[in-house]
């Protein structure tokens, strides 16, 4: 072989490394991409298992939920037992405030709704639920992440209504959702910290026997014991709480912390309200009654913080005057004899 075909082959073997190398480079570059990809979805998963590990819900016994035409016919037949008798009573929700070091609140909510626990988590997991919850402006993202059936896991970001004194505007919340219909149960928690440090809770939709005194003097464990001493007669509520942990980058002083405590505590509020509303246009009650006005604040809180449940903040300081006219060596201790 000559040098000169030597050279050509080289200058061959060349044009077509130049060739092939824009390729290989594209070709690792989309790897390295969908190998990143890969391993922020896993993350974003094993958030969401995280999550799921804190919602062990008592009233399930171990049940789990089939295909979605199961629990689709279930929520059916459940439903027909609220039509043939549609009368319930809307009872006001409960809210524990308390305040936890370094947060603003932490809510615990408890109200009983008339309609099946399926029923109400499909209110709850709309995604656009937000023709019933009017806090609620706009969903900006929605990204299902994970779906397993009966349970996903939701990277979502909406635009929330926010008011303060004479201001009002929108605040974007930007979560990781853990929607787990096995035991009815979804859990939230902030993606990326801003103005909140921490926000995060858990819905939790249990059964409620309201018929139960048909199946006296037997008391049922679960729904299977129910269906039968009820003959299938007997309708299902929900029981529905709601966690909340709210911690701001800082916390205020008082007396601002009093009025965000209190817009927090009034929009939790005005979600539950609007759930019951759904329910009750869903069931068709016509007698049903929302009590908008009467929400009981449970008074597991100390004396000094009894103040902070006061949602107006006008009134909590003529509460200070009020107190400070009528008792005013309240503050002062007897000297000691």
């Amino acid at each position: 072989m000559t040098r000169t075909s030597i050279e050509v082959s080289k200058n061959e073997r060349n044009d077509v490394l130049e060739a092939l190398d824009p390729a290989i480079s594209n070709f690792l570059a989309q790897l390295s991409q969908k190998l990143q990809k890969s391993l922020k979805l896993k993350k974003l998963a094993n958030d969401g298992e995280k999550l799921t590990s804190m919602t062990t819900s008592p009233f399930t016994n171990g049940e789990k939920k089939g295909s979605s035409t199961s629990w689709e016919l279930d929520v059916e037949k459940q439903l027909q037992a609220w039509r043939e008798n549609p009368s319930w009573t809307d009872k006001p929700p409960q809210i524990k405030v308390s305040v936890p070091k370094d947060t603003l609140s932490r809510l615990n909510v408890k109200v009983d709704v008339g309609l099946p626990p399926d029923a109400v988590y499909n209110i709850v997991t709309d995604p656009d639920n937000k023709r019933v919850f009017k806090n609620i402006k706009e969903v900006i993202s929605r990204r299902v992440l994970v779906d397993e059936g009966s349970r996903q896991v939701v990277e979502l970001e909406q635009a929330a209504l926010w008011r303060f004194l004479w201001w009002s505007g929108t605040i974007s919340v930007h979560v990781l959702v853990d929607q787990n219909r096995a035991d009815n149960s979804m859990t939230f928690k902030q993606l990326k910290a801003g103005f909140m440090k921490r926000f995060e809770g858990c819905w939790r939709v249990e059964p409620l026997f309201v018929d139960e005194r048909m199946c006296f003097p037997v008391k049922p464990k679960n729904l299977g014991d129910y269906h039968a001493c009820t003959k299938g007669k007997g309708r299902v509520g929900s029981r529905v709480s709601l966690e909340q942990l709210i911690q701001p980058a800082i916390v205020p002083p008082p007396p601002i912390s009093w009025y965000l405590r209190g817009i927090t505590t009034r929009t939790t509020e005005m979600l539950i309200l609007d759930l019951l509303a759904e329910a009750e246009r869903i069931r068709g009650d016509v007698k049903g009654e929302v009590l908008n006005n009467d929400v009981e604040i449970s008074q597991g809180m100390s004396d000094s913080n009894l103040l902070d449940n006061v949602l107006d903040i006008k009134e909590r300081w003529a509460m200070r005057r009020r107190y400070a006219k009528q008792f005013p060596g309240a503050r002062r201790r007897p000297a000691a004899k």
